[in-house]
């Protein structure tokens, strides 16, 4: 697999890329509609919710926590996670910053 370069791009660009990438699985958009809607912190209602083993749900919020999307918590022998409030936000600003800024330009 070749180098990436990520380094040649900036910050900003490096960040919006590795977003898209983590949200480009449906299963996630999936998770992060589910726990979105919900008032409390989820717990195991995931895999019955999604429909998928509980070994690729809990993959899927490893990568939905890596970027910083859930924050998790344990509780006996279970994970809760929850929408990180701030980092929605600043993602949402992220991503209306960068479709606000682009020109409408057609060939």
């Amino acid at each position: 697999m070749g180098i990436t370069k990520t380094q040649i791009f900036d910050q900003h660009q490096n960040e919006l890329a590795q977003l898209f990438k983590i949200l480009g699985h449906p299963a996630r958009i999936a998770i992060l509609q589910y726990i979105s809607k919900q008032n409390t912190c989820i717990c195991n209602d995931l895999v019955e919710e999604i429909g998928l083993a509980q070994a690729t749900i809990s993959q899927h919020l490893k990568e939905l926590k890596s970027i910083g999307l859930l924050k998790g918590e344990i509780e006996g022998k279970s994970m809760c996670y929850c929408i990180d409030i701030d980092r929605w936000n600043a993602l949402q600003k992220n991503l209306n910053s960068f479709f606000n800024t682009t020109k409408i330009n057609c060939c």
